[in-house]
């Protein structure tokens, strides 16, 4: 019986795989960059960012992901008002999930414009190409199928698209991903598909040593439900992090976040799976480190981690 229900969930997990194409991430906050390319060099520094999560632990062939991630601005002084600040960076991502694995290489430039002292809007694209797989060495079937023992491995065009807007105590980000709809050799009508989603955070100052900033992701997938990230996370001297979340229709998050110095943090969360799968696994843990060059700056609208 209990091969039976890991079979029926792992089925679900590659459907849901095809729907859900994006890897999630539970930290999202923390790394806007690897989420949205407008984010590219709009620090004034060097910022490197990178995150593995290990999702449903115990259940074979649940998603592994991960990414790396690094921006630097090419012009770091502040431009007059509507004229544009320009930044790059670049991202590599793998996402494995039972037999099949996805990764991407993807370079990124952003354009940011200045519209007052703290309101800034950025936009930028991520360009590069993805990797699609299928590795039959963990596949086991009743009887031998050639179509399960062949490996597949494809390699495609991808781009995406992000936009960005910023006050001194808030921000909204929309982004576009897989503009480019590719088809593969696995399945039927089986494509790369358009996604889209938005976020935004608002950042309540409760003294100069705490704020609380309340934010949420809310995902489009061209095919599969909509789901939301809701948080409640209070930041303490932007030394200290922790946050509670909620995912519609999947987890309970827990996170926190510290900062070992100037330019190193460590990030943590852990998902406690609510939906059906919580019969077979109730664990997902992230962790993520960032490091970057910027000197203190207490006047900057970045100040919190969240709206780094």
């Amino acid at each position: 019986m209990k091969v039976i229900i890991t079979a029926f969930f792992v089925s679900g997990i590659i459907l849901f795989g095809y729907a859900q194409q994006i890897p999630q991430y539970s930290q999202w906050a923390f790394h806007q960059f690897a989420m949205n390319p407008a984010h590219a060099g709009i620090k004034k520094c060097i910022d490197l960012h990178s995150v593995y999560r290990a999702q449903w632990i115990g259940l074979d062939g649940a998603p592994q992901s991960g990414f790396v991630t690094a921006s630097i601005p090419l012009d770091s002084k502040r431009k007059k008002y509507l004229s544009a600040r320009h930044g790059m960076g670049a991202k590599f991502e793998a996402d494995r999930i039972g037999q099949f694995g996805t990764n991407r290489f993807n370079l990124a430039y952003a354009a940011h414009f200045n519209f007052s002292e703290h309101n800034r809007l950025s936009l930028g694209v991520y360009a590069g190409v993805v990797q699609f797989g299928y590795n039959h060495a963990t596949s086991t079937t009743i009887t031998p199928d050639p179509a399960v023992m062949q490996e597949v491995s494809i390699v495609r065009p991808d781009a995406h698209f992000g936009a960005w807007w910023n006050g001194e105590n808030y921000y909204i980000g929309l982004m576009a991903n897989q503009l480019i709809v590719s088809y593969w050799e696995i399945g039927y009508d089986s494509h790369f598909r358009f996604h889209m989603a938005v976020n935004g955070g608002y950042r309540f100052i409760l003294n100069d040593k705490i704020g609380i900033v309340p934010s949420a992701m809310i995902r489009f997938p061209f095919v599969g439900p909509v789901n939301a990230d809701i948080n409640l996370n209070v930041d303490i001297q932007n030394i200290f992090n922790i946050g509670v979340g909620f995912r519609t229709q999947d987890a309970i998050i827990f996170m926190a976040g510290f900062k070992i110095n100037q330019q190193f943090s460590l990030q943590y969360s852990f998902d406690f799976t609510t939906s059906g799968l919580s019969r077979v696994s109730n664990n997902t843990h992230e962790i993520g480190i960032s490091f970057l060059t910027c000197k203190p700056d207490r006047k900057s609208t970045s100040s919190c981690p969240l709206f780094e």
